[in-house]
């Protein structure tokens, strides 16, 4: 529960020293002071305040005369402070986390209450382009770990009294910021009611791993692959998703953003659609939809023609391997698979200097003599090399890993019931996607299900107009 403070400032000292452990922590200062002849306590944590700030809130204080204070926090901020934000705190809880969030305190024996000062400094990297996500032409600033300087990049490029930045608080003990980003009268005003339901239902410690652990508190996803949210790491993609309508949750620590709420077509967008003319974007984005459909069923269909040889024509009877070898293709197809995404692994932990050679001589390597001693066969290599690099087209890592675990389970029910097990894969696969909810509740494959045309239209192409403003989402 919430606990008023209590009047003396002696009461208050002893108490806020207690719970913020200032004689524990080292970086948990508590400097006394004397303002006007009278004692005073100011508390921070060292490391989040801005020293310019610091600097000038000491030189006042120790130059005020008595009578010039007032008697309540909120009279000291009306008289003294006008060029910083404060704010008079009376609850305790309240005053506690505003210290650990980076907050300045100060207390006195002149006046009631707390005053907090605004002075965070959060440490901070520079705002350089995203490795992830990056784009030909455009901006080269990504956002960073600090959720102030997130705001201020959407708050640059949306010069709108309505882009509203609304900040809750989750975790018991991180108690970590959560920022909903939208601009009153485009978002959907019940999916931003059933949004903060749903934010304010989340009972947990804390959020260690930031947007992830958000993520899977807002949606319990089972063994369902897909993914439920897009992230972004560029403030121009964010702002153009905000005048769309969408929502953007942001979470202090996170480089990245979520964009609200999200359906399947949505993962064919990219960045770098809308730097080229409407004709080259539009291209780009059926090429980058058709290798979904190519990466999810080409090396099931190839294994389930080459166990059906008779249905090929003579003009495709060279895609049949001579010699499959002692494995059976299906092994030798989930075994690339495996080999692949351990080279990935192999590949982050190794030295930047070092890891790009070693994943391509890795992969040649490894290939070669896997041919050589008859492992694997050289078609195996050559289509698993291909889907690997059609996979990197779409610009989602949880998308791409959806489709790779769907693509081995495709060839396992080949394995296991040749065209029957394809077509119920396929069947299974639909079911999931239809079933599929987001955030919200909202309908996985909008536009198509509910149908809209006009939203499906510019999903698929590039128009040649701005970035369009899709429809509110109806559900499903």
């Amino acid at each position: 529960m919430n606990q008023e403070m209590p009047l003396t400032f002696s009461q208050m000292r002893k108490h806020l020293d207690q719970v913020l452990r200032v004689e524990s922590s080292f970086d948990m200062l508590a400097r006394p002071l004397e303002i006007a002849g009278k004692e005073a306590r100011l508390y921070y944590i060292n490391g989040f305040i801005r020293s310019e700030i610091m600097e000038e809130v000491l030189a006042f204080l120790l130059r005020l005369q008595d009578g010039q204070t007032g008697k309540t926090a909120a009279e000291f901020i009306e008289r003294n402070i006008s060029n910083i934000d404060a704010q008079q705190e009376t609850d305790y809880e309240k005053i506690v986390t505003g210290v650990l969030s980076g907050k300045l305190c100060l207390i006195s024996e002149y006046f009631t209450g707390a005053v907090m000062i605004e002075a965070r400094n959060y440490p901070a990297r520079g705002v350089q382009e995203p490795d992830d996500d990056r784009a030909l032409r455009g901006s080269r600033d990504s956002f960073v770990e600090t959720i102030i300087c997130n705001t201020a990049l959407i708050r640059r490029r949306i010069r709108d009294p309505k882009l509203t930045m609304e900040a809750i608080q989750i975790g018991k003990t991180s108690r970590t910021d959560v920022v909903l980003c939208y601009i009153e009268g485009r978002a959907d005003e019940k999916y931003l009611k059933n949004l903060r339901s749903q934010l304010s239902k989340i009972d947990t410690d804390a959020l260690t791993l930031g947007q992830q652990s958000l993520a899977e508190r807002l949606v319990h996803s089972g063994f369902n692959p897909f993914p439920r949210f897009r992230y972004t790491e560029r403030p121009d993609s964010a702002a153009a998703s905000v005048l769309e309508g969408s929502v953007l949750v942001m979470v202090d620590t996170s480089p990245a953003v979520m964009i609200l709420p999200v359906s399947f077509f949505q993962y064919s967008q990219d960045v770098n659609d809308f730097y080229f003319p409407p004709v080259v974007g539009s291209y780009l984005r059926l090429v980058r939809l058709s290798t979904v459909f190519v990466t999810l069923f080409f090396t099931p269909l190839w294994y389930l023609l080459t166990l059906h040889p008779d249905w090929l024509p003579p003009s495709l009877a060279f895609i049949n391997p001579d010699d499959p070898g002692p494995i059976p293709l299906f092994l030798q197809i989930l075994l690339v698979e495996v080999v692949l995404d351990s080279l990935k692994l192999a590949s982050l932990n190794t030295p930047n200097s070092l890891s790009q050679s070693l994943s391509v001589i890795g992969g040649l390597i490894l290939g070669d003599f896997a041919i050589q001693v008859g492992w694997m066969t050289p078609e195996i290599v050559l289509y698993m090399a291909f889907v690997s690099i059609a996979n990197f087209a779409q610009p989602s890592y949880e998308l791409g890993y959806a489709l790779k675990l769907w693509r081995m389970l495709l060839v396992i029910l080949v394995a296991i019931a040749d065209v029957w097990g394809l077509i119920g894969g396929i069947i299974w696969m639909a079911v999931t996607v239809a079933t599929t909810k987001t955030v919200g509740q909202t309908s996985y494959l909008y536009p198509l299900i509910p149908f809209d045309g006009r939203a499906m239209l510019r999903l698929l192409l590039r128009l040649p107009d701005d970035r369009p403003r899709m429809k509110k989402r109806k559900k499903q």
